[in-house]
């Protein structure tokens, strides 16, 4: 009987308790809206992230040194670049002022991408190594508990809650079925979102 209470009350709490915000009201949240980044297992949307998302390299780094490059056409033209020393069979896209080197794409980027991202104009949102998707745009949201400490600030959208926070979240034709698995919301009317099913 005592082990039935208690997960009756971890249910509970999964739909009825809002958290604790860690991140304080200062991370994962767009501070224009107050709406917080909602985070959501790749696996529950692998379809339309696949088809959606692009491998995100990082900013282009010397691949002497490691310190960050610039892009050649900022620099100044002139005797002094003239002298800096060229990576043999690449394009001059980017040089190090440091190591006084150019060279390029190829040698500026690791061969993996560091993460998958999104940022269409209508959703912004990147996928690293542990495969949660930080959602940071979105026109739509929901309201969902608080995620752990690992993502403070953030909401975790499988939690979605009554009391929760606002959190951006994809829309219903991001999952097999067309529907989504919590309530969705436009973020411009805050209107409720009926899925096409």
């Amino acid at each position: 009987m005592r082990t039935s209470n208690n997960k009756q009350k971890e249910e509970t709490m999964k739909t009825e308790y809002a958290g604790i915000d860690y991140g304080h009201g200062q991370t994962n949240c767009d501070k224009a809206t107050g709406i917080r980044y909602g985070v959501i297992p790749q696996h529950d949307v692998l379809q339309a992230w696949a088809d959606s998302s692009e491998p995100f390299y990082g900013e282009p780094h010397c691949p002497k040194c490691g310190n960050e490059a610039v892009d050649c056409d900022t620099l100044k033209s002139g005797d002094e670049l003239e002298e800096w020393e060229r990576a043999k069979g690449e394009c001059e896209e980017h040089a190090c002022v440091n190591c006084e080197y150019v060279f390029g794409n190829e040698s500026a980027y690791g061969d993996e991408p560091i993460s998958h991202v999104i940022d269409d104009g209508e959703y912004k949102a990147e996928c690293g190594e542990d495969g949660d998707i930080f959602v940071v745009k979105s026109p739509y949201y929901t309201r969902a508990q608080f995620c752990s400490p690992c993502a403070p600030g953030a909401a975790y959208l499988r939690n979605d809650c009554d009391d929760g926070v606002k959190a951006y979240c994809f829309g219903h034709d991001w999952f097999d079925g067309g529907k989504a698995p919590y309530p969705v919301h436009s973020v411009e009317t805050d209107e409720l979102i009926q899925s096409a099913s």
